[in-house]
């Protein structure tokens, strides 16, 4: 699965353009579908009948989009100023390299030495940022980008120390990999695999496809905040890596079914599957939205702890990937009634 979330990660799909991450994905879920639809904001759908059907559907899902940068004008010397998709920390991007499509550049500031006392005091916006991508006149940078393009960053994935993988959009690659991999068999029941859009701007695409489907249950995987790091202490760290998968029981989004949880708690623990919970609450996923849909709909959640979460350098562990799919694996036997 590591190398499949390899090349996930390379991929670019910043919210609201993540067609290459789509086309991948499509061209590796036909040769397993009984039915492939997206629908008007790029989500896609993948079903595969299983040994049972149940009354409403099943769906596990993932998104594909990652946090990124857009082109909002270009200045008369060839700069880009833009804003970030998604939440970004523009600490984390100064100095980093962005591409968008061939085209790469720079996310500069104004250097050290000629800033003010003040200005060093305070975090940087992402106003006082631009992009450097080497033009020389605002006709030149035309001519390689326009306004309104979306840019990733430029970030090399990389397996490094013990069981560690470097990589941007681990957040949330890790999930569409688990997805595909769950693809590969056929699931004990009914499943919809659903690979949405634009979470990192508001769980949109869970919120049409959860419309579309109705699910009764509803399984979703995600890339999640670690802060296992020197001198952060108590329930500040969150969840560790190499601690096995997260199962929140409540986020700033959602509070899962509590049986549900229940469930996934005790499948993990009857098949030795390494697991951990979540100290903060904090952040939120596409259950957000997915629960709220329609009558409503039963939800969970499975992550992969993930450092330096939204840069262009996130981190996780290759055995908390591997926990994670055994979760979601586990996840549909038990609604297939196979308690192994």
């Amino acid at each position: 699965m590591i190398e499949l979330l390899k090349t996930l990660c390379a991929l670019p799909g910043a919210s609201g353009c993540e067609d290459a991450v789509r086309a991948f994905i499509m061209k590796k879920a036909k040769q397993f579908a009984d039915e492939i639809k997206t629908d008007a904001i790029g989500n896609l759908m993948v079903f595969r009948r299983g040994g049972k059907t149940l009354d409403r559907p099943v769906v596990v899902c993932a998104h594909m989009d990652e946090v990124g940068v857009i082109v909002k004008k270009i200045t008369e010397d060839g700069m880009l100023k833009f804003g970030f998709v998604g939440g970004v920390d523009p600490r984390v991007a100064i100095g980093r390299a962005v591409r968008f499509g061939e085209v790469t550049g720079v996310i500069g500031i104004k250097a050290v030495h000629l800033t003010t006392a003040a200005e060093r005091r305070t975090m940087p916006k992402a106003k006082d940022l631009y992009i450097d991508i080497g033009a020389a006149s605002r006709s030149a940078a035309e001519a390689m980008v326009s306004p309104g393009d979306y840019g990733v960053f430029d970030s090399a994935v990389v397996e490094f120390g013990d069981g560690l993988l470097k990589a941007r959009a681990i957040d949330d690659r890790v999930g569409c990999a688990v997805l595909l991999k769950l693809l590969e068999d056929r699931p004990p029941v009914d499943t919809w695999f659903c690979f949405t859009v634009q979470e990192e701007i508001g769980l949109r695409g869970a919120a049409t496809m959860a419309y579309a489907l109705d699910p009764g249950f509803a399984l979703v995987l995600e890339g999640t905040t670690a802060a296992d790091l020197a001198e952060v202490t108590d329930g500040k760290v969150v969840c560790r890596l190499r601690g096995g998968v997260v199962l929140p029981f409540m986020d700033g989004a959602t509070i899962y079914d509590a049986s549900l949880f229940d469930m996934l708690r005790r499948a993990c623990i009857g098949r030795g599957i390494p697991w951990q919970t979540k100290t903060r609450v904090s952040g939120g996923t596409d259950a957000g939205r997915i629960h709220k849909s329609r009558a409503g709909v039963r939800v969970c959640a499975a992550a992969a702890p993930v450092r330096y979460i939204h840069s262009p350098s996130s981190v996780a562990a290759v055995s908390d990937c591997e926990a994670m799919l055994a979760a979601a694996r586990a996840f549909l036997e038990e609604l297939g009634g196979e308690n192994k």
